[in-house]
């Protein structure tokens, strides 16, 4: 394609594509070639290129590549690349760089890239990916999308798309092919990409010069990720293990905070800055498998199971005021009501008001039996419907004690209850809730008790407070029985006449 239309290239254009095609077998060239290092007006004024670990990376790229020798028919084994690190070593900017590579030196390749949530894809890795390639000599030999990048010429043939990596999404990564040059996938914060996902990717591996990575945090010990860096299939893959600390961007104080408070060899600083893998179990507490066979559950409940809600307030910032609602096996049928925090930013009238309502329903379908509230910023709430005569709220601190001595504060022990409810439970398909679901990470404290991540510690590592998953685990702050009107009276068991009369 590019040969066919150099009568139609300027000089300079004529020498730009000269100059990219000696970067073929070389990313650490075409990285420092290719974006306005330490030019005065551009966003890279004051830096001046990769970090120590994404050379080394970039060149172990090039080795690769120069020892398959790829002659453009003959089809070479894959590029099979893994990193497992801390947090914050500028893994999505790698990924842009090398997007960006394989875009501008091989003609009509086809990529897919994907991560763990679609909020990992939407808000970090994709943004990454086009905000490097805008900044690239090239970038105007593409068009830009919010869901794909592709050769102005070519678009069909040669481009990288974003896809999510759930399950019945699998199909998408099916039947890529670039015989004559590059198939390849990056999967973003891998651990958590099901094994289904990448079975999908090893069909577009067959033919070309194809290339796959992986990168992420080791959450998990088991699963693909956790195999092809540290289990039975690390031999067909060249991996490396990162730890943060060695790394430029990472902030330093922070992890020095966290090695004083969790210590050098316990979960969460083995996963969050070493790269390695937990040693007790799973990093990330609730797993993807469980939410999304909860979604695709049929809702189950009893006649005389109550209706139960729990309410996460916002402080009027970020976070969102969230009720969720659950009866018995059923968190589904009755939908989540989602405020934002400006809500609540000047008064809290508004929302005391639809409490009011929600509280005041008698129809059997809608009668709130218990309204749990989170204490932090719903105290108020909970004095004045109280006040109000409303008997049927309590106030929940998430740091009280846990009733179970297996769990270090109240609200550990209630995503306890909601991490086993859902073997069981159904819950909506909102990507909003299932990205709150599987956020929080955890650890054991000195008395092996469970610690869950905090919301401010998400927060720290760029992940959204989990106010939908909050909302729904306070359905679970205590027991709360059964309605009175039971199936039983429905049936007439207990009335004159029947066997208990």
């Amino acid at each position: 394609m590019i040969a066919a239309a150099r009568e139609r290239i300027l000089p300079a254009e004529e020498e730009l594509i000269e100059s990219v095609a000696r970067f073929k077998d070389d990313p650490l060239g075409w990285v420092r070639f290719a974006y306005p290092w330490g030019e005065p007006n551009s966003p890279l004024r004051d830096d001046h290129g990769p970090d120590d670990w994404q050379r080394e990376l970039l060149t172990d790229i090039g080795r690769e590549v120069r020892g398959r020798r790829f002659d453009g028919q003959s089809a070479v084994l894959p590029i099979r690349l893994a990193i497992s690190s801390g947090h914050g070593i500028g893994k999505s900017t790698a990924s842009g760089w090398i997007a960006g590579w394989i875009l501008s030196t091989r003609p009509h390749s086809v990529g897919t890239i994907t991560a763990n949530t679609f909020a990992q894809l939407t808000t970090k890795t994709w943004p990454a990916i086009t905000k490097w390639m805008r900044l690239s000599i090239t970038s105007h030999w593409f068009a830009i999308g919010a869901e794909k990048i592709a050769a102005r010429q070519a678009p069909d043939s040669w481009f990288v798309s974003a896809q999510t990596c759930r399950r019945e999404n699998s199909e998408a990564f099916h039947g890529q092919h670039a015989a004559r040059s590059t198939s390849w996938y990056l999967f973003d914060e891998a651990s958590a990409v099901p094994d289904e996902i990448w079975n999908a990717a090893e069909g577009g591996l067959t033919d070309g010069e194809p290339m796959i990575f992986a990168w992420g945090n080791p959450t998990r010990n088991q699963g693909k990720f956790h195999r092809i860096v540290f289990g039975s299939e690390r031999e067909r893959w060249k991996q490396k293990i990162i730890d943060s600390r060695t790394c430029r961007y990472p902030n330093q104080s922070l992890i020095q905070e966290w090695l004083e408070d969790h210590g050098e060899d316990s979960d969460f600083f083995r996963v969050r800055v070493r790269g390695i893998a937990p040693r007790s179990g799973d990093l990330q507490f609730i797993d993807h498998e469980r939410v999304w066979n909860a979604q695709k559950r049929e809702p189950s409940s009893f006649p005389d199971d109550p209706l139960i809600a729990g309410f996460d307030p916002s402080g009027g910032g970020s976070a969102w005021n969230v009720i969720a609602f659950r009866r018995g096996l059923d968190a589904r049928t009755v939908p989540a009501i989602r405020l934002p925090g400006e809500f609540v930013r000047t008064d809290r009238g508004p929302m005391l008001t639809k409490l009011t309502q929600l509280l005041s329903e008698q129809s059997p379908e809608k009668k709130i039996a218990m309204l749990f509230v989170d204490s932090a910023f719903g105290a108020p709430y909970v004095e004045r419907l109280r006040a109000m005569g409303y008997d049927n709220v309590q106030e929940v601190n998430f740091g009280a004690n846990s009733p179970d001595r297996h769990q270090s504060n109240m609200r550990a022990y209630m995503w306890e209850k909601m991490r086993v409810w859902l073997e069981k439970g159904a819950i909506s398909s909102d990507i909003v809730l299932e990205n709150d679901l599987t956020g929080p990470q955890c650890d054991r404290n000195r008395r092996e008790a469970l610690v869950l991540e905090s919301k401010q510690q998400m927060m720290k590592r760029g992940i959204a407070s989990p106010d939908n998953a909050d909302a729904l685990c306070l359905t679970f702050a205590a027991f709360v029985p059964p309605v009175e009107k039971t199936a039983q009276r429905e049936r007439g068991f207990g009335r004159q006449g029947s066997w208990m009369g």
